[in-house]
């Protein structure tokens, strides 16, 4: 079985007790964007909005991001 990068953004968010929508105003994305961002169905994410993303949740990416 291939090995794959999960996205745990949801349960960061939980953890920081934020919305999807409010971390989409922070960082200056759609809300869809962080939807699609939650549930794995992109192919890819800019280093810059990663940033964003921490900076905000106050975390590491590897707080968001598992690979197994």
């Amino acid at each position: 079985m291939a090995k794959k990068i999960l996205i745990t953004l949801d349960i960061m968010l939980a953890k920081r007790k934020m919305r999807s929508k409010e971390l989409a105003t922070h960082i200056n994305i759609t809300e869809q964007n962080i939807s699609l961002l939650k549930s794995g169905k992109v192919k890819g994410i800019r280093f810059e909005t990663l940033a964003k993303i921490c900076d905000v949740l106050e975390c590491q990416p590897k707080d968001i991001l598992e690979y197994k």
